[in-house]
């Protein structure tokens, strides 16, 4: 059974840091492409960062230099970086896995392959 536990979300004032976290459990880890998404209040969910099986980073242009996602295999265990933080980075931010991507950036074939979400808001 796949499971994706994000944590790490909070609340913070503009120009502060967070670090998300996502355990998985029930999929060979090391081989799956991983990423995280945002979403608000009556917006598409948007991919932030990626990361591949082989440590290839991709990241969506509004964080690119504030952002650092990474991955410790032996772990089973994400992480999203973010510095720098600013208002329109709240956001409920949700981890995805993906065992084939198409590309640099991962898109979850199902529902099985998402986190719960965790809350992210900054405060001018």
């Amino acid at each position: 059974q796949v499971r994706l536990a994000d944590s790490g979300g909070g609340a913070v004032q503009t120009g502060g840091s967070l670090r998300l976290s996502c355990k998985a459990s029930g999929i060979t880890y090391s081989t799956y492409c991983m990423a995280y998404f945002r979403q608000t209040p009556g917006k598409e969910r948007e991919g932030v960062a990626s990361i591949l099986s082989d440590g290839t980073t991709t990241y969506e242009e509004s964080v690119q230099g504030r952002f650092t996602i990474s991955r410790d295999n032996a772990k089973n265990t994400l992480y999203l970086q973010m510095n720098s933080l600013k208002p329109e980075d709240t956001a409920v931010y949700y981890c995805a896995a993906d065992p084939s991507p198409n590309g640099d950036f991962c898109y979850p074939p199902d529902d099985r392959y998402w986190g719960q979400g965790t809350q992210v808001t900054v405060s001018s």
